[in-house]
């Protein structure tokens, strides 16, 4: 072989290398890049994952919050439902007023920490009378029978008018005393009795009347007619 031959092979091998060295970076390049890629979409996919998670994770926290509302809010509504008044013998007083304006003062006092309702007016029935002592202002109906709330610690108020001789009548023993419901036909809570010999009281009442039941002791006695 001629020295010019051996310089045209030796030039040949030399780019066949440089050629098969390039391919292999290519490929070597092509491999990382689609790693690359690879690791990319994974990522993408965990953010992806993650963000609906957490989507659906504040969804449920709404969802507990909303319901638990709702249910605070009818626990709220129920602690606001007034109960009824109940008479008792330390609950209901009485007390004998003289004079021109003379009656008989019926005070109630709830002793709850809880509000109370108190319907139309007391029924009495003094010393074990079949019938109640008659109501002043009528016998109330479903619609125009009162109703007052009455505080916790709070008062309400009801008279007898006792302002002339037959009102007035004899000593009375004792009482028995009957709160109403929201109209006459409707159960009554009671009874509660009375001695007024035991608490040294001297009641008289004859035939009179008892007002309805009144948020204040004036009231009460401008509804029986002995206002001062």
């Amino acid at each position: 072989m001629t020295a010019r031959r051996s310089r045209h092979r030796s030039a040949a091998c030399a780019a066949l290398a440089l050629g098969l060295a390039g391919s292999l970076a290519l490929t070597g390049c092509n491999s990382h890049s689609s790693k690359k890629s690879k690791k990319s979409s994974s990522k993408s996919f965990s953010s992806s994952s993650k963000t609906s998670k957490i989507s659906k994770s504040s969804k449920n926290k709404k969802r507990k919050v909303i319901g638990g509302g709702a249910a605070a809010a009818g626990a709220g509504a129920a602690s606001r439902r007034v109960p009824d008044c109940y008479p008792s013998t330390y609950k209901v007083t009485f007390s004998q007023q003289t004079g021109p304006k003379s009656h008989v003062a019926v005070k109630f006092k709830n002793s709850t920490s809880r509000d109370c309702k108190l319907y139309n007016a007391p029924l009495l029935r003094f010393n074990n009378a079949k019938d109640p002592l008659p109501l002043l202002q009528g016998t109330p109906g479903h619609l125009d029978g009162t109703r007052i709330t009455v505080p916790a610690h709070g008062y309400a108020y009801a008279v007898i008018p006792t302002n002339t001789a037959a009102a007035k009548g004899t000593a009375q023993k004792s009482v028995a005393i009957d709160f109403m419901g929201i109209s006459a036909s409707s159960a009554t809570h009671g009874p509660a009795t009375v001695n007024f010999a035991e608490k040294r009281l001297h009641i008289s009442v004859g035939k009179s009347k008892v007002t309805n039941w009144s948020s204040s002791i004036h009231g009460a006695q401008l509804a029986g007619g002995v206002g001062k």
